[in-house]
């Protein structure tokens, strides 16, 4: 019983404070603007234009980012590929350090205004955590695990599906979680680069001076952010359920 009320809770109840509090922001600042200027900017359907380019953004990106960032972390640990997968490691933990507003003025010389450039920019930031954590969750499982796979008669295919990736789960759900929350924070910048999104919200605010504005803008953000992270994290609870982390179930 108690394990049903905390299942329900973290399924239905976070998810829905989190949607109270951000519909209960937009509500006050709709009916609160603090002045003209900021009543212009924090109309209803304004607020739902930021909020929906911004998803768009991070979703795409972090799409694109899921969809290369694991393939490329598997074959980077392949026995061929040892050698340059240690040297890509080293390059992508040097690529973290970078700031995300570089990058994004870095493909606005090259690529120009827009949401292309934005997503583009956005995918190379988060693809980082995601192949980074697939390539360690893989590399770091203990080579007596693959001998003894070996041993069983399993070939190089079936032990990546049935030994490594379940061992490396939970560390490449942490690298999608970070991804998560560094695509929701850098999409904020997309707006110096005319890709809108709740960073529009944001610079406005700075500009003409208004707080209001400004936490408008970053709380949705930080909302967003946390929800996304609370979505992965339910996924990554529902593969362990399932048995998705026991590298012998179904052998």
């Amino acid at each position: 019983m108690q394990t049903l009320r905390n299942n329900w809770v973290s399924l239905f109840f976070i998810p829905l404070i989190l949607l109270v509090l951000t519909a209960g922001i937009i509500v006050y600042v709709v009916n609160n603007p603090g002045g003209a200027m900021a009543a212009r900017a924090l109309s209803y359907s304004n607020i739902l234009r930021y909020f929906r380019e911004h998803i768009l953004l991070v979703l795409t990106a972090l799409g694109l980012a899921i969809a290369v960032g694991i393939p490329a972390g598997i074959m980077l640990t392949r026995p061929s590929m040892r050698v340059v997968g240690r040297v890509m490691e080293n390059f992508v933990n040097i690529g973290q350090t970078v700031p995300s507003l570089a990058i994004l003025a870095l493909f606005y010389i090259n690529l120009g205004f827009g949401f292309k450039t934005a997503v583009f920019a956005l995918w190379l930031y988060s693809i980082l955590p995601v192949l980074r954590n697939t390539y360690a969750g893989i590399t770091s499982i203990q080579p007596n695990i693959l001998e003894a796979s070996r041993g069983m008669g399993m070939n190089s295919l079936r032990i990546l599906y049935k030994i490594e990736l379940p061992l490396a789960l939970p560390v490449i759900i942490a690298g999608i979680r970070t991804s998560v929350v560094v695509c929701v924070g850098t999409a904020t910048l997309a707006t110096f680069i005319g890709a809108g999104g709740l960073g529009d919200l944001i610079a406005t605010g700075i500009q003409v001076r208004r707080n209001i504005l400004v936490f408008t803008g970053a709380g949705l953000s930080a909302f967003l952010a946390i929800f996304l992270d609370h979505i992965v994290g339910e996924i990554e609870k529902y593969f362990m359920k399932s048995g998705a982390y026991d590298p012998l179930k179904g052998l």
